[in-house]
């Protein structure tokens, strides 16, 4: 109850006017009476304070000047209004603090590691692994392939280590496809031979295929199927048992994403998830070679990372991969050998360490295929087009 209520019904409290002399809180300093009057500790103490200080102010020029000393215990309801005047201004000065603190963080220091990116690829070694040279998992030695007047493929010789991870990089139209299509049987060479594991793969197709996992580029898949029954398809075309293809499928789709996916049609498939089914159907057989057209193409970064890790554990157990791509930080990353191939000839190859030589890989490969074209004489792409 406040001091304002308890004087509005004098029935009920027959000694109130002793109680009213009693607001006379120091008579040392009977000047301080009117400070409540102002509004700004109304608005830096709280409406608590306004109501404690405006009974006060009322009561002071009511109580009589002959008013007999009593005891200030009526005078607590005013006190806490004097009191709160020094903490409230410590409020706002808290508050205005905070908001400085916040602004701790600097966000100006991360492009610090992109700086040094470069620099730090170029000194990081690539991959070693321990391969014994005298086994060859695949074999080409001068491959030629010509359309009409165009040399698509002039001569190309490459050995690859089994258990090898083994990258060819070139810019668009070098080659690759055309030698990649050549290397598993699906495009006659016009020179060369090829053998997969000693198995010629002209002379002994169906043997050497059978050694072979392959993901072509632009391959075409059987969409009006499910995810399911073209990985079945895929297992019983490579004469593996139901049981057996059963199993597999269930643990590629887990591997690679997919297991939500199996019983739609391809059709109904994204470009990521084609291509990671088509890679499922390339693997299912176990092969001993696995040959990778852009294998990461349309695959979103974390399956990108899913299927590295993939073919890392499949080469460590002695398989053998080898990928074109055009992302040269991946072949530096994951690969222990590459070639460089430019206009149907390699111009480069080795392990990756001797390939690029203390650059990093895509500036090795930019001195090897040519500088890039100038866009100067397109200033009509700068301007508006009305």
């Amino acid at each position: 109850m406040t001091v304002e209520e308890l004087f509005s019904d004098a029935s009920a409290a027959p000694d109130l006017p002793q109680t009213v002399t009693v607001e006379v809180i120091e008579p040392t300093e009977p000047e301080a009476a009117p400070e409540p009057e102002p509004t700004e500790p109304t608005a830096t103490a709280g409406p608590e304070a306004a109501a404690a200080a405006e009974p006060a102010g009322q009561a002071a020029p009511s109580a009589p000047s002959d008013a007999d000393p009593l005891e200030p215990a009526p005078a607590k309801p005013a006190r806490p209004a004097s009191a709160r005047k020094p903490s409230a201004p410590r409020a706002p000065a808290k508050s205005a603090a905070a908001p400085a603190a916040k602004v701790a963080p600097r966000r100006p220091a991360k492009p610090r590691p992109a700086a040094r990116s470069k620099a730090a690829a170029a000194a990081v070694p690539s991959v070693v692994r321990d391969l014994d040279p005298s086994v060859i998992a695949l074999s080409i030695s001068g491959l030629t392939k010509r359309f009409g007047s165009t040399v698509a493929v002039a001569g190309i010789d490459l050995d690859v280590p089994q258990g090898s991870f083994y990258g060819i990089v070139g810019p668009n139209g070098a080659g690759k496809t055309t030698t990649l299509s050549m290397v598993t049987g699906m495009l006659r060479p016009d020179g060369g031979s090829i053998t997969v594991l000693d198995t010629d793969v002209w002379r002994d197709p169906a043997a050497a295929k059978r050694l072979l996992g392959v993901l072509p580029d632009r391959l075409r898949l059987f969409d009006r199927l499910t995810g399911r029954q073209l990985l079945y398809y895929s297992g019983t075309l490579r004469k593996l048992d139901n049981k057996t293809v059963t199993a597999r499928s269930a643990d590629l789709a887990a591997a690679l994403g997919l297991e939500d996916a199996l019983g739609r049609l391809v059709s109904d498939y994204s470009a990521g998830m084609t291509k990671k089914l088509a890679l499922a159907c390339a693997m299912i057989h176990s092969p001993r070679v696995l040959v990778l057209d852009e294998p990461f193409e349309s695959i979103d970064p974390v399956s990108a990372a899913n299927v590295t890790e993939i073919l890392e554990k499949y080469v460590a157990g002695g398989g053998t991969v080898v990928v074109s791509s055009h992302s040269m930080d991946m072949i530096q990353r994951v690969c222990d050998r590459v070639a460089i191939i430019v206009e149907g000839s390699v111009l480069a190859k080795g392990t990756v360490d001797e390939v690029r030589a203390g650059e990093t890989l895509e500036e090795r490969f930019m001195e090897l295929a040519g500088t890039r074209r100038t866009t100067e004489g397109m200033e009509w792409l700068l301007s508006s087009s009305d």
